[in-house]
């Protein structure tokens, strides 16, 4: 009987312009935590895709065994009753319903047309036991954070009696503490028996959990590395993903912050829905023409609904404080007149609120500054086009054509979109909120070259980061957040994980 779990012969998957997965070949060991890497666009979602039955049987040339059968699935729930389970990045919760809900939907069993209610809440406590999350089996999926809502899918994974694991980019959404419980629970999981298969850009994360890594590049398998017997290295893994060393992560730039040129007093934020809730509680901070401020803290730290508020009053029932630009008080009291002060905001949320998937790249640019590429409020085609081209040739947006949708491109591409689209508005200070979520190492350099070349243009950035190497690497100074206040504020020179922590934390 083969040792392998998962064997995958000569696989090549097409998209229309674009080969996304090129003959490539790979085996899965039973009971390993094999991990696969790659750039952007490399073929990693696009592989796990297909091996779980997203794209069906006649969709990909090559074959794909499980379990030592040729699989023939033509949906998720074909390959979901063979104990093949995957949990995508953008999570696939449903927020009104609650959490045993969740884990059982669409394999409730009935009696007689009748849901036994009580027992599924019974049997969710089990598996939420499993995973290690204490919250009543009732509680609404949206009352949870991230991190919690992870463990929910993983939890209607296990339900389904999984044997396979696939989790792509698990730990993009959670702060350290989140991913290093989750890290665990994957070894725990692997002492179980159950195999995973983890595609994840966090490389000290795949070094420290997987047996194997496997590396794509441009939809190519480069090649498989035992973890421990072949004593693998970031820079090996790097060089295989990107086809070159890169000796900086993080660029080099000589820092010249100069005057003043935002500041915030006293600035509070009111929950959206319990209106007597602080969410921000009298912050005050100052940014600098020419420097990268960025913000670090625990998730829930009041981070990005502090950015938000700021931004034309974009989050909260209300805000309170003051806000200068340039010395001048200013009133944002919406994102127009946030843009038109000089402020342009990139969520953290590309494809919730950064993006509109079902649209063309270059309607997705043009859509921040109609007036830009309009003639008595008619849009003009060959401007909106001139102006596409020109930040897709600036910022390596990699695709066949700006008329490509949205959706079709890699996280790190559409990254570029929607920093192409905030370029397009000229802002003098730029607001990033994690602003290489989910991105490879190849494309997080490209866009810290981007940060870098903004401040040498003497804009100015505020960048919310929860990779604290990424803040300690790129900003001048780094304001250090939790509970919604400021902890403290650290140099360039002065800062480092433990101070970040231990002020995080202690104050």
């Amino acid at each position: 009987m083969s040792n392998y779990i998962l064997e995958i012969e000569n696989l090549t998957k097409d998209f229309p312009g674009v080969r996304a997965l090129d003959d490539i070949s790979l085996k899965i060991e039973k009971g390993e935590i094999h991990s696969l890497c790659g750039e952007n666009g490399a073929g990693k979602s696009t592989l796990m895709s297909v091996i779980s039955g997203v794209y069906p049987k006649g969709d990909y040339q090559g074959k794909v065994f499980y379990k030592g059968k040729e699989t023939n699935y033509h949906s998720v729930k074909d390959s979901e009753k063979e104990g093949l389970a995957i949990i995508h990045q953008e999570l696939a919760l449903s927020p009104y319903l609650s959490i045993y809900e969740n884990i059982f939907l669409g394999h409730m069993k009935t009696r007689f047309g009748i849901i036994n209610w009580n027992y599924y809440i019974m049997e969710s406590k089990k598996y939420l036991k499993q995973v290690g999350l204490h919250e009543p089996p009732e509680t609404m999926v949206s009352k949870l954070g991230v991190g919690k809502q992870q463990l929910v899918e993983i939890a209607r994974a296990l339900s389904k009696k999984v044997d396979l694991l696939i989790l792509d980019e698990p730990t993009s959404s959670l702060n350290d503490d989140e991913s290093e419980k989750l890290l665990n629970l994957i070894l725990e999981f692997k002492q179980q028996g159950i195999t995973c298969v983890m595609i994840s850009h966090k490389l000290n994360e795949v070094l420290k959990v997987a047996d194997t890594v496997t590396v794509l590049r441009d939809g190519r398998s480069i090649g498989s590395y035992k973890v421990k017997e072949e004593n693998l290295t970031e820079a090996k893994i790097i060089r295989d993903m990107v086809g070159r060393d890169l000796t900086h992560r993080f660029p080099e730039r000589k820092s010249k912050p100069a005057d003043t040129i935002m500041e915030v007093r006293n600035w509070s934020v009111y929950h959206p829905e319990y209106h007597a809730i602080k969410v921000v509680d009298n912050v005050s901070f100052v940014l600098k023409k020419g420097e990268i401020l960025a913000f670090c803290g625990p998730m829930g730290a009041g981070r990005t609904e502090l950015m938000m508020s700021l931004f034309g009053r974009s989050y909260g029932y209300r805000s309170e404080g003051e806000l200068y630009i340039k010395g001048k008080r200013v009133e944002l009291t919406s994102s127009k007149a946030a843009m038109k002060a000089g402020l342009g905001y990139i969520s953290e949320d590309r494809k919730g609120l950064g993006l509109i998937l079902i649209q063309d790249i270059k309607t997705n640019i043009s859509n921040s500054n109609l007036e830009q590429v309009s003639n008595f409020g008619i849009i003009n085609t060959r401007k909106e086009i001139m102006l596409a081209e020109k930040y897709r040739k600036e910022l390596n947006i990699r695709t066949p054509s700006i008329n490509q949708q949205a959706r079709n491109l890699s996280g790190g591409n559409q990254q570029k979109v929607v920093v192409s689209r905030t370029l397009a508005v000229n802002p003098e200070i730029f607001m990033v909120d994690e602003p290489t979520r989910g991105i490879d190492v190849g494309a997080k350099t490209e866009v810290y070259n981007i940060l870098n070349d903004l401040v040498d243009a003497g804009k100015s950035v505020i960048m919310v980061s929860s990779e604290l190497p990424e803040a300690l690497g790129m900003a001048d100074r780094i304001y250090v957040m939790n509970e919604g206040k400021i902890k403290g504020v650290l140099t360039h020179d002065e800062a480092s994980q433990e101070k970040i922590m231990h002020m995080a934390l202690v104050g």
